[in-house]
């Protein structure tokens, strides 16, 4: 204000030495008022941008001012969530979780550091048996409204308040039970080193993205981990390394895109892992190295259109691989260099449009593998450099209408092998 009535009083006196000179010098008035106008037109504009500056240097400072003391309120929301998420009482324990995302909504800024306490709290050590000493009363339900309510922020990332872009970090964290069903998956998600001892934990008709979720080393006891109906049109889902123990694992009507499930090394004992009726239009389903222990493993009713499904090197120990009523149009199965010992692989009524299937240098002893009812239209099934101990190799009722199924070099000890219309190995040219 005191630079502003600065300039109006040097317009005051510019405009008194103009009249004082109109009066000394008569002949010059017309010139004189020209001046006038032209220094009052300056002066106001000048005027006009010194006080639009000063108001807006007035709006930041108040600007400023707000957003410290927003700052301030948002921590000390944040000090009372995290106390509260610490107390000893599970109710208080509650009332921290839905305080802490609140904070998050509202938090924009720091979010991320919201949602990763959430996250850090199930990374917390835990004790699922109500007999032990280190048992929490109502500690199983304070994590599980942890898992509802990121799920709840998963839903559509669209959203305002959609934690989607977030990172989390499950690393270590141990799960009874919980519900990521409908969640989209945009960010990195990571699951490694996890245990899991609830009963259920979904991700049925889940969306992946983009990013990774990995279940690396992850634990699974014999509860369930479903998938069902999942979508991945992008980014890998990852079990590597995990161990899974009388545990039921389902993508039952997933949609596999162009993302990849991979189990590197996993290592299945018991229980079932069930991909029936999946549709994998890209994408790759990746066992290499797997350990199959009298586990039963279901692709029934899948539809290969495009992407592979590989089990190089895998080594299955009794159990079922089935493949029942699949169709294949395109893609392939590679099952080269696996190892079958004491259990069944069945291709019962699947359909054989295109695509190859191959166990190229496979071992199978004392194993079935069965082709009943199979129609094959085109396509290839290699059982290339294949040896056979023992067991059975059925072909019963196939119908051969086109397509290959080749057998170059296969070796058959003792085994127990029924053609059926499919021509003997020996019998090929080439």
């Amino acid at each position: 204000m005191a630079v502003l009535a600065v300039v109006v009083a040097c317009g005051a006196g510019v405009v008194a030495f103009w009249l004082v000179r109109q009066l000394v010098e008569p002949t010059e008035t017309l010139r004189a008022l020209d001046g006038i106008r032209l220094s009052i037109a300056i002066l106001t504009v000048f005027g006009a941008v010194l006080a639009g500056v000063y108001a807006y240097r007035k709006q930041r400072i108040a600007e400023g001012d707000a957003h410290r003391a927003d700052a301030t309120q948002f921590a000390i929301r944040y000090s009372t969530a995290a106390g509260q998420l610490g107390h000893e009482g599970p109710a208080v324990r509650l009332a921290g979780v839905y305080a802490m995302a609140r904070l998050a909504d509202d938090w924009v800024e720091q979010r991320q550091v919201c949602v990763d306490v959430l996250c850090a709290y199930l990374r917390m050590p835990y004790e699922a048996n109500p007999e032990s000493d280190q048992y929490r009363k109502g500690e199983r339900e304070v994590r599980q409204t942890i898992v509802q309510v990121i799920r709840d922020h998963l839903q559509e990332p669209q959203e305002e308040f959609s934690w989607s872009a977030c990172a989390l970090d499950f690393t270590r964290a141990t799960f009874d039970g919980g519900d990521f069903s409908g969640c989209r998956f945009r960010g990195s998600v990571s699951f490694a080193d996890a245990d899991f001892v609830g009963d259920l934990i979904s991700f049925d008709k889940a969306k992946f993205l983009d990013g990774t979720v990995t279940f690396h080393g992850a634990r699974f006891g014999a509860g369930a981990v479903t998938f069902n109906d999942a979508q991945l049109q992008g980014g890998t889902v990852s079990f590597d390394d995990a161990r899974f123990s009388g545990s039921a694992l389902s993508f039952c009507g997933a949609l596999l895109g162009t993302g990849n499930i991979t189990f590197h090394h996993a290592s299945l004992s018991g229980g079932t892992l069930a991909l029936d009726e999946a549709w994998f239009s890209g994408g790759t389903v990746d066992f290499e190295y797997a350990e199959f222990g009298n586990v039963t493993v279901s692709f029934s009713r899948t539809r290969l259109e495009d992407g592979s499904l590989a089990f190089r090197r895998a080594r299955f120990t009794g159990g079922t691989l089935s493949f029942d009523h699949a169709h294949f149009t395109g893609g392939a199965v590679a099952l080269d260099d696996a190892e079958f010992t004491g259990g069944t692989v069945t291709f019962y009524a699947a359909r054989f449009d295109g695509g190859d299937v191959t166990f190229d240098h496979g071992q199978f002893t004392d194993s079935t593998l069965t082709f009943h009812h199979g129609r094959f239209n085109a396509g290839t099934v290699s059982l290339g450099h294949a040896r056979f101990s023992g067991g059975t190799v059925s072909f019963v009722r196939a119908q051969v209408k086109g397509g290959r199924v080749a057998f170059a070099d296969a070796q058959f000890s003792d085994a127990n092998v029924r053609w059926g219309r499919i021509r003997p190995p020996e019998d090929e040219t080439g």
